[in-house]
């Protein structure tokens, strides 16, 4: 697709501006504490909005909408697993946010070095390095493609376009860069989605009420199954309780939204970013959803043969919109900022658990400050270059296989929540209960993902970090209790 001159002043906007807002918030940075936590000093709502444009990637974007619009299976279903991650934002909240509040920690794995020792503290964070740039650098490769079908570029010049923007000013700018781009970001991606929902209702002859017409009549506006099931991931019980221990596992443990929260004034700003947040992504959400519904209702108005729902956005993109008023310019706009948001908060959280857990440990006394800051910076330039690595590796790879990739580093949420519950719930526990944990998590969930489905079961990836959690914990408490008796 050609891009015109209206279209492309809009693109080159955001990201001129995403360039702009982050080199100048960010200027004067001379101490890590200000550069990785902003000082612990930024407002509870720029927080909120940075918590929700982190956890939404490109695939909020582009294959939220395809869950309603799929002939067929299509509805709101999705909703169910938003109501588990507000259950556990709450969970979080009242647990583990005072222990991430009781001294100037700037990693959440500290709290495993106070606890058990370096050892489990660098497991946990090794974990995370692995899993974070692994989840991330193919999810770059994912936009890239995306990105690629639209707009006819070659893969490699969308993915250093993204990424070159993104290290510029998450180097320079540190966490109050990545802030108050992630706000502007979710002002973009989500007037992104606004913009199509309006131009696909207005293809309809009857508007809105044709609209709520064809939702009802397919079964679209269904949001609540009672069913049980372990197999299907749009059931209540998967929602609610995998959504629970998801939230968990990931806004609980992964240092990329505890940064934030240790960037707030307070522990009761952090809460209130935390909890409030869980609403907006439940009204983000119902908003893509909803597009998806409007978009299965133009192509059926307008008798065009339905594609698979994680290409529906792209193609109403390319074919029915505007060109050249600004419209096709916004979207792409909101593309690139759900994937330049998790990139830069990805590449922040990596440098400041590269730099906490492993490089100020090791050494023998404590660096200067400007030193300090200057590893940091340099750890962030490599932690995106080794994402670009992961994207040009996958190439070659098919899409089912990097798939599957996602699942696995999804692993990461449950095995580290199960070491968390261990520090925090059983006073009992000591470092080596805490490794066998994680060894006997990361064997159960990988025969859980490839090993029950040659036995013909399959478990959701809701169930993940409920299964990872309780393995770790499990297999802890064992430990410990087998150590104490033989003391």
């Amino acid at each position: 697709m050609t891009l015109g001159a209206i279209d492309l002043a809009v693109l080159a906007l955001y990201m001129a501006g995403a360039l702009v807002l982050g080199l100048w918030v960010g200027r004067g940075q001379r101490s890590v504490d200000s550069y990785l936590v902003g000082g612990r000093d930024l407002p509870w709502w720029a927080i909120l909005g940075s918590i929700v444009a982190t956890e939404t990637s490109t695939a909020t974007v582009l294959s939220v909408p395809g869950l309603a619009y799929a002939q067929g299976t299509g509805d709101l279903r999705f909703l169910q697993l938003p109501l588990g991650y507000l259950v556990g934002r709450v969970l979080i909240t009242l647990f583990l946010l005072p222990a991430y509040f009781r001294g100037a920690i700037v990693s959440a794995y500290e709290i495993l070095r106070e606890r058990f020792g370096g050892s489990t503290e660098r497991t946990a964070s090794l974990i995370f390095l692995v899993t974070r740039n692994l989840i991330d650098g193919l999810r770059l490769f994912l936009t890239a493609i995306a990105l690629e079908q639209v707009l006819g570029w070659p893969l490699l010049t969308c993915v250093m376009l993204i990424a070159s923007v993104t290290i510029v000013y998450t180097a320079f700018g540190g966490m109050r860069s990545i802030v108050w781009n992630d706000c502007v970001q979710l002002v973009v991606y989500l007037l992104g989605g606004v913009a199509v929902l309006w131009v696909a209702v207005d293809g309809l002859p009857g508007g809105f009420d044709e609209l709520a017409r064809f939702g009802a009549e397919t079964g679209r506006w269904r949001v609540i199954d009672p069913t049980w099931s372990l197999a299907d991931p749009m059931v209540l019980i998967a929602g609610l309780v995998g959504g629970t221990f998801l939230t968990l596992g990931v806004h609980g443990t992964d240092q990329m939204l505890v940064q934030r929260y240790l960037s707030a004034r307070s522990q009761r700003d952090a809460g209130r970013a935390l909890i409030g947040s869980g609403f907006v992504v439940i009204a983000q959400f119902a908003l893509f959803l909803v597009v998806g519904v409007a978009l299965a209702a133009h192509e059926s108005a307008h008798g065009v043969q339905p594609v698979s729902g994680d290409r529906a956005l792209a193609r109403f993109v390319v074919e029915e919109l505007p060109r050249n008023v600004g419209l096709v310019g916004l979207i792409l706009a909101a593309i690139f900022a759900a994937t330049m948001s998790t990139l830069s908060s990805s590449l922040s959280a990596s440098a400041s658990t590269l730099v906490s857990d492993w490089i100020r440990p090791l050494c023998k006394r404590e660096p200067e400050p400007r030193r300090l800051l200057a590893w940091t910076r340099v750890a962030t330039v490599a932690f995106a270059a080794l994402q670009v690595v992961v994207v040009l590796g996958a190439v070659g790879i098919s899409r089912s296989v990097v798939t599957e990739a996602l699942a696995v580093a999804g692993f990461s949420a449950g095995l580290l929540l199960g070491v968390f519950a261990l520090a925090l719930l059983v006073p009992r526990a000591d470092q080596r209960a805490a490794l066998v944990g994680l060894v006997a998590g990361t064997l159960c969930l990988l025969g859980v993902r490839f090993g029950l489905p040659h036995l013909g079961l399959a478990v959701a990836w809701p169930w993940y970090p409920v299964v990872g959690s309780l393995t770790v914990v499990t297999v802890g408490v064992a430990s410990a209790a087998l150590r104490h008796r033989d003391a």
